[in-house]
């Protein structure tokens, strides 16, 4: 599939009212926006991570879940890989509501004229790219599943991992884990989030260009 293919079929997709809503509540749905809202506790129930929830705890409840403490090699790894099924699953079967209802269709529409010259991405990318902002595990089993279906090429997939690996989960380990350093901070804490995401494009068209240019040769073919 060419980046020629992937224009041409932008031009032809369209989208109705209701794929707009069905976009809309999927941004709401996966960016974490509904997160922990102040005083409005009940739009957790329309998050992705709120939804994803957390398993319980044995013994010391810092540092002990059912992974336990301690695990080595093929074992600590197996249970691992099994906590990051839930998340996953709850994303594959909520993108496939959102694109019955047409949200891939609006999605590729409108983010097109954004992600195309920014990334060099088909605006399809978009949901697997705001998933990556609550879950990584989320994010890149999407992008996967895109890979799968041919919706995007190899080097869309490269380009989407630089944007994905910077800052993995931003929202998510920003609130959870850079909190610990919000009493501290001598600027709103709005800045250092904002910051972290435009560098996340920066790093995706530091890719891109590196792509188009060194390795210009291994994606000859457009694939």
């Amino acid at each position: 599939m060419s980046d020629e293919n992937i224009l041409t079929t932008s031009e032809k997709v369209t989208a109705s009212k209701g794929s707009y809503l069905a976009l809309i509540f999927a941004i709401l749905f996966f960016s974490g926006l509904l997160y922990k809202v102040d005083g409005l506790s009940w739009l957790g129930a329309f998050d992705f991570t709120t939804l994803g929830g957390s398993f319980g705890t044995m013994k010391d409840p810092a540092s002990n879940t059912f992974l336990g403490a301690g695990g080595l090699s093929a074992k600590a790894g197996f249970l691992f890989a099994l906590s990051l099924t839930p998340t996953v699953m709850l994303a594959l079967g909520v993108l496939e509501i959102f694109t019955h209802y047409g949200a891939i269709r609006a999605a590729h529409k409108l983010l097109t004229p954004l992600l195309k010259p920014l990334m060099g991405l088909p605006g399809r990318c978009g949901l697997a790219l705001i998933t990556d902002l609550q879950s990584t595990d989320a994010g890149a089993a999407l992008t996967k599943e895109m890979y799968d279906q041919k919706q995007v090429t190899k080097k869309d997939i490269v380009v989407m991992s630089a944007w994905q690996y910077s800052g993995a989960g931003l929202i998510n380990n920003y609130f959870a884990i850079g909190s610990a350093l919000f009493a501290s901070m001598t600027l709103p804490i709005i800045i250092p989030l904002a910051l972290m995401f435009v560098l996340k494009f920066v790093g995706a068209a530091i890719t891109r260009f590196v792509l188009n240019s060194v390795y210009k040769k291994d994606f000859i073919d457009g694939k």
